[in-house]
């Protein structure tokens, strides 16, 4: 294994000063200093990959890191999980583009976090062991809620990945000019490198490391932004009502906020659907105990909260300075599409005020972002493939520990060929919109389905598979069906569910589903899942027997 990781290694190394000459026949000049800095973060994140090969021997190391993460690591990694390619790049062109409605929309990202933190962080660390499935199966049937559970789990999975590759295939594009559809693949194979042979372990210090490195160039980025408005947020938000082409409507609320029920929906979607999202619930199996989960999520918290408020200055920073120059505009027409796509608005204000070499700085800590969060996520995807599909459905708990790594190695690739495909597809929906419809489905799939398994003693295994499915297929048929698939993506004159998230229809649906089957489930099964309650409640609020198996 240790031969292959270092042919990988050397295999990508020589990829990437290949891009430099691939890019000479782009139609952007190339940024040489940009460049160097990219490659410099990329050759680094390689050598932690490498070094965390070296020590990844077992599942538990390959999933959890071998449960050695403290409470503050594990924050940071869980912030740099969480702050993805759509915060620094969706959300600052949402904020560019939308002014005021940007704002309310990241507010709905951190507000899930009080619920994470109070409800869920212990019992999720003192019932887990590698997989969201390990939880919900705790006294339920074990092969068909495995079953459920990693089919709402790689669904998430897939639709969060490919909002990452089209951010990194924009970023790819940009700084490399070379074709979308190339920079994708790049990309894929990459970050396929990164996973296959670092594991969790790898995964978790690319994760610190690079949120260090985002807070603090968001925060360079802030403040030299700021510094061409004297340092004032009054002068700052005068400037951009008076640039921008809506003048005082971006600082009230648009067209995001005008639909009551378009905006209850994505509301229920993005505070509730961070409870159901499978790569940031496996990072508290990562910390030793509860008390350490609990530390993570408040260090995570603080963390995600400030830069939020930095990428929304951002955002109003740059329709100032960004939206007024004309060479960051295709043709240099103002208003008009701009040169790299919608989502590279921080990456413009990057160059303007810092320069090509701030630009290449960002460019890599982008990048690292959308690795580390590419890496959680497949990850969580190729757990619940080889952990609750392989070996305790298919195999009933008798394949080795061998056999469960190929069969997750063998997973990641399968979902990186999954990425490159969907992130191709998807190449002109802005990525803070697609982050949106990932946790509605995550809110009505996933979370319905958790929080009742912890807290409803009448829960049963029929009225659990009955109501996740209620709620994961209502929410991807009501995703398909609307105004971002229907005729965004599949070029339909008129989407047939007029509204943009899913959650406010599906989310009930699947607790009204949940809740009457379970009620009306008088099976031996449907008794036996209910006994099962109080020694469940034990573990989740003692974390006695949490070291040993996970189910009874």
């Amino acid at each position: 294994m240790k031969r292959i990781a270092t042919r990988g290694f050397a295999a990508m190394a020589a990829v990437l000063p290949g891009l430099a000459c691939a890019a000479e026949s782009g139609r952007q000049p190339l940024k040489l200093d940009a460049i160097g800095m990219f490659m410099l973060f990329v050759f680094a994140t390689l050598l932690i990959t490498w070094w965390a090969s070296r020590r990844t021997h077992s599942t538990h190391d390959f999933y959890t890191a071998g449960g050695g993460i403290s409470g503050f690591q594990n924050g940071l990694a869980i912030a740099g999980d969480y702050m993805s390619a759509s915060t620094l790049l969706g959300v600052s062109s949402l904020v560019f583009a939308k002014g005021y409605d940007g704002f309310i929309y990241v507010t709905g990202f951190f507000i899930g976090w009080p619920i994470l933190t109070f409800l869920m962080a212990e019992r999720l660390r003192n019932l887990g062991r590698y997989t969201f499935a390990d939880i919900v199966s705790f006294r339920l049937d074990q092969r068909r809620i495995r079953v459920l559970a990693a089919c709402g789990s790689l669904t998430v999975v897939c639709c969060y990945l490919l909002l990452q590759m089209v951010g990194a295939g924009q970023l790819i594009k940009l700084l490399f000019g070379l074709d979308y559809a190339v920079a994708v693949v790049v990309v894929g194979v990459l970050m396929l490198v990164y996973v296959v042979f670092g594991g969790m372990l790898a995964t978790t210090w690319v994760q610190i490391i690079k949120a260090v490195l985002l807070l603090a160039g968001g925060t360079t980025l802030m403040l030299l932004s700021l510094a061409e408005f004297g340092f004032s947020l009054e002068t700052l938000a005068r400037r951009a009502v008076e640039t921008h082409a809506n003048g005082w409507n971006i600082m009230g609320p648009g067209s995001m906020l005008s639909n009551p029920l378009n905006v209850a929906s994505m509301a229920l979607g993005l505070v509730f659907g961070l409870a159901g999202l499978p790569h940031i619930m496996m990072r508290f199996f990562t910390v030793p105990n509860a008390r350490e989960a609990r530390k993570s999520v408040l260090y995570a918290s603080a963390f995600i909260g400030f830069f939020f408020l930095v990428v929304c200055v951002l955002g109003f920073a740059a329709i100032v300075i960004v939206g007024t120059d004309p060479q960051y505009f295709v043709n240099g027409q103002l208003g008009g599409a701009l040169v790299g796509g919608s989502n590279m608005v921080a990456l413009h204000l990057a160059n303007t005020v810092g320069g090509s070499l701030f630009l290449g700085f960002l460019s890599a800590v982008a990048f690292a972002t959308i690795l580390a969060v590419v890496a959680g996520l497949t990850l969580a995807g190729a757990s619940a493939i080889s952990h609750d599909l392989y070996v305790t459905v298919l195999k009933r708990g008798q394949a080795s520990e061998a056999e469960e790594m190929k069969v997750s190695r063998l997973a990641v690739v399968g979902l990186g060929l999954v990425a490159i495909a969907l992130g191709i597809l998807f190449e002109q929906v802005n990525i803070a919109f697609l982050v949106g419809l990932t946790f509605g489905i995550a809110a009505s799939a996933n979370f319905p389905v958790l929080i009742m398994a912890m807290y409803w003693k009448g829960l049963t295994t029929r009225g659990a598979i009955c109501g996740g499915l209620a709620g994961l297929i209502s929410s991807l048929t009501l995703v398909t069906l609307s105004p971002t698939v229907w005729v965004t993506v599949l070029g339909h004159a008129q989407a047939i569910f007029p509204y943009d998230h899913p959650a406010l229809f599906s989310m009930p649906l699947a607790f009204l589903v949940l809740v009457l089957v379970s009620h009306f489930d008088r099976s031996a099964q449907g008794a036996r899942d209910r006994q099962g309650f109080d020694d469940q409640k034990v573990r989740a609020e003692t974390g006695l027997g949490m070291d040993s198996a996970t189910s009874h």
